[in-house]
């Protein structure tokens, strides 16, 4: 289970300081976060935005797997919902899942990395324990950041938001992305969205309608709901039971319950709140 600490950001400016390991991106604007605004951090990445209004961000990552890809993009269309798309590069790989990356852009979602080989960072039993230098760290993200760029994503002079590999990370990868000008984040947990990779072989196995309903019943749960939530969900898996179809349902059922869908980026953007 992941601990989380949460803070108030009191005049603390989120410097972005510049081109990541000779990637060609300039220095990016210094931001201010507004002192009003609650995040939540863990190991120094934000993990939740502003808990005080009812807006969320939907994230969805995709590597090997992807075939929930356009089905998912037609039901963000139908309820004209921002998303977050976070892509490795054996995603970008096949020509099917990279054809689809104009049409995220186009219809307006933010496309960001998530690892070009989708690198364990650190050890699962000791998250202390770092398993990747840094300059391997640096060489890896820099190739997806180029890969992606190469297909219209990350225009330059915007800020770069990334989701490790795994959801998995350590202070040691959050201190290298800032120091390289990107801000690794990751989602928000206590939904139980994140299974929704688990194939039915595994004993964590869960249904999709189970999924669903957990995230409802957690939105209830908490006192905060779904403020400020990262929510995140993948674009393919090796399961049957595939959780894209339910994204509908719960779309319905979270403006029902007067949430706005933002795009990531805005949702953690001392911008938005300035």
């Amino acid at each position: 289970m992941i601990l989380v600490s949460q803070v108030r950001m009191c005049g603390v400016l989120l410097t972005l300081l510049g081109p990541l390991g000779g990637c060609a991106a300039p220095a990016f604007r210094t931001k201010q976060i507004p002192a009003t605004v609650n995040w939540t951090f863990d190991h120094g990445a934000p993990v939740r935005g502003d808990v005080t209004g009812k807006q969320l961000a939907l994230v969805f990552t995709g590597g090997h797997y992807g075939e929930g890809t356009a089905s998912i993009l037609d039901t963000l269309r139908q309820h004209a919902a921002p998303a977050g798309f976070f892509l490795t590069g054996d995603y970008l790989a096949q020509p099917e899942y990279r054809a689809l990356v104009p049409r995220m852009l186009r219809e307006g979602h933010y496309v960001g990395p998530h690892s070009h080989a989708h690198l364990l960072y650190c050890a699962w039993e000791d998250r202390a324990k770092t398993l990747v230098e840094a300059a391997d760290f640096r060489a890896d993200l820099c190739r997806n950041i180029a890969d992606l760029r190469a297909c219209g994503a990350l225009p330059a002079g915007e800020p770069i938001f990334f989701i490790p590999p795994y959801e998995w990370y350590n202070s040691d990868q959050v201190r290298w992305a800032k120091d390289a000008g990107i801000i690794l984040f990751n989602f928000t947990p206590g939904s139980g969205s994140n299974r929704d990779w688990i194939p039915e072989d595994h004993p964590r196995f869960v249904t999709s309608a189970q999924i669903l309903a957990d995230i409802l019943a957690y939105e209830h749960r908490d006192p905060h709901g779904l403020n400020g939530f990262l929510l995140l969900l993948h674009l393919g898996s090796q399961r049957a039971d595939k959780l894209h179809p339910q994204l509908d349902p719960l779309l319905v059922e979270l403006k029902q319950r007067g949430y706005e869908f933002v795009r990531v980026d805005r949702l953690l953007s001392a911008a938005d709140g300035g």
